[in-house]
């Protein structure tokens, strides 16, 4: 296809006030005007015919520039097969340059070109990161739960926007994806920083001693005071979870922006380095967890389990609560929040112990809102022990009265546990309540879902194998139990290793470290041939609590073998 360079100037006659072209008097000045390109591109077709179009650019200050950018589109023209092979790739290509040349967009490099036609992507698109992102939550807000549409909007919201929503769709690249990960990491490091010097700061407020501080030191708590309040706020930091599911999210816009032939390849998938991002394990409250905890504020984990003393305790400050019958089922049966709270009478069988999980109440930031369970495997039966089921027999006929009391006011939702008039309950005031007797109570702290953590380890220490806690807390896999959920109590810990050290059968007491006899059900060692025993009189034996002592040696208290694979006790 023909193209050219030339120059050009941008004068005008003042009579005709028409530009001169090339018939300017100055023209034959070397550096008078500009350079110019023109190139002509595949035709277009309009109602059946053909029309002819070309690509023209002009203010170059040289004609090496001008004939560089004509070399960049005469290669991407030449990328499409010869032929009728060729033709949809060539309008494509013609379609991306006319773009290009009315936008005055930058020429792009052939190599994206190239693989845009190989991957079948739309070369005209010039979509941003952020307005992909603006679609794709669109479509999600369409097909998913609130409370997960939300987690997608806080994401985009608070970190690809602001540091990748800038960029060019279909330029986006880890390169780019690191460098986010990388500023979050660094805004990590002044978030501690900042943290620890309000903390600083806030001890500096408080007075040096109990009683009212003279007025030297309330000028100078005044003074200290004010600095405080020029201090950034507390914040929390992005830990490596939550970068986790941030990149989460932007590898399923990206996956659909695939999908949809927006792009070739998913940066957000590749490797990067942001954290493991793995669930931090539960941690048991021990007594000297406690104790640290008293004198010093600290929490070790944060996911902190209580043992069945803890639990039993808040349990007891909480029974006189309205809503103590729900604190007992989460306490025992492991319910999330919300399914506690969206439990129906209709799926609760107090005859048969049963209670199925088929509605479960998520907040929408101040809004109650009804949904399916969390996943498929979330909508299941479980059974209910004795105390549970009269736990809430009593909490039944305390509502009962109370829909009595409000009459025609009564709101029929049909829930096992309502507000008083028979309403929803907004799981945040769930989770307010449960703090609120935690702190009175003067009990180590915990989140309102560690009480499903602390359900785990309660079934754990009654004997439950990790499949039937998996299958009672309904998760996917057995690792997410068996990592998360259950905190071995140090007792269970102990009858646990107790039990595998009596199963290997033993027969020598210095393996074991006191006097034994032969393990029973043991299997019987012939004595080699040949190996000569040594006996000792069994009255010359020194007894501990009415069995023999050994010596490890071999002489007085017991037997010895020359070649050492025999030694028993002489009974």
């Amino acid at each position: 296809m023909k193209g050219s360079t030339f120059r050009r100037c941008a004068c005008r006659n003042p009579e005709t006030g028409k530009q001169y072209g090339q018939s300017c008097p100055k023209f034959r000045q070397k550096r008078h005007g500009v350079w110019n390109l023109r190139q002509e591109l595949p035709p277009k077709i309009l109602d059946d015919k053909e029309v002819r179009r070309t690509f023209r650019r002009g203010g170059y200050e040289s004609a090496e520039n001008a004939q560089s950018d004509l070399d960049k589109i005469r290669t991407i023209l030449g990328l499409p097969a010869k032929g009728e092979d060729g033709d949809d790739d060539r309008r494509r290509i013609g379609d991306l340059l006319e773009k290009v040349a009315s936008k005055k967009l930058d020429i792009p490099p052939a190599e994206e070109v190239k693989r845009k036609l190989n991957g079948g992507i739309d070369l005209r698109s010039d979509m941003t990161v952020a307005e992909w992102l603006e679609v794709f939550l669109a479509n999600k807000k369409k097909e998913r739960r609130t409370t997960t549409t939300n987690g997608y909007e806080s994401h985009i919201r608070v970190h690809l926007v602001p540091r990748l929503g800038h960029r060019r769709l279909e330029r986006l690249n880890v390169g780019h994806v690191q460098a986010m990960f990388d500023a979050i990491a660094d805004q990590n490091e002044v978030i501690e920083a900042e943290n620890l010097a309000r903390r600083e700061q806030l001890a500096r407020c408080k007075p040096s001693a109990v009683g009212r501080p003279n007025w030297r030191e309330r000028k100078h708590l005044n003074e200290e005071r004010a600095k405080l309040a020029q201090m950034p706020p507390f914040r929390r930091t992005t830990g490596a979870a939550t970068r986790q599911r941030i990149r989460a999210t932007l590898r399923s816009a990206l996956t659909e922006a695939i999908g949809q032939g927006l792009i070739a390849d998913n940066a957000a998938a590749k490797k990067l380095h942001i954290g493991d991002g793995k669930r931090p394990k539960g941690v048991l409250w021990t007594e000297e967890r406690v104790q640290r905890w008293q004198e010093t504020g600290e929490v070790p984990s944060p996911v902190m389990v209580w043992p069945p003393e803890l639990t039993g305790l808040f349990l007891d400050a909480a029974a006189d609560h309205p809503l103590y019958a729900l604190f007992h089922l989460v306490a025992f049966r492991g319910l999330r929040r919300g399914e506690a709270i969206g439990a129906d009478w209709a799926n609760v069988n107090l005859e048969r112990g049963e209670l199925t999980i088929a509605k479960t109440i998520v907040q929408d930031k101040r809004t109650a809102i009804e949904s399916d369970p969390k996943t498929d495997g979330s909508a299941a039966t479980i059974g209910l022990d004795s105390v549970t089921v009269a736990v809430l027999r009593a909490h039944g006929t305390q509502q009962g009265k109370r829909r009595l009391e409000w009459g025609d006011a009564w709101q029929n939702t049909g829930k096992v546990f309502t507000q008083d008039d028979g309403s929803w309950l907004r799981p945040d005031a769930v989770s307010d309540a449960f703090r609120s007797i935690l702190r009175e109570a003067g009990l180590p702290p915990i989140s309102f879902r560690d009480l499903r953590h602390g359900a785990a380890t309660i079934m754990h220490a009654g004997g439950a194998d990790l499949h039937t806690i998996k299958e009672v807390l309904r998760h996917r896999s057995i690792k997410l139990t068996s990592d998360t959920y259950t905190s071995l109590l140090p007792s269970i810990d102990r009858e646990v290793a107790e039990r595998a050290a009596k199963l290997v059968p033993r027969r020598t007491a210095k393996a074991v470290g006191e006097t034994t006899g032969l393990t029973s059900g043991s299997p019987k060692i012939k004595k080699p041939e040949g190996a000569k025993v040594f006996k000792i009189d069994k009255k010359a034996l020194p007894q501990v609590n009415g069995t023999f002592e050994l010596n490890p040696h071999g002489g007085a208290g017991g037997t010895r073998t020359h070649d050492r694979r025999i030694m028993s006790p002489l009974l």
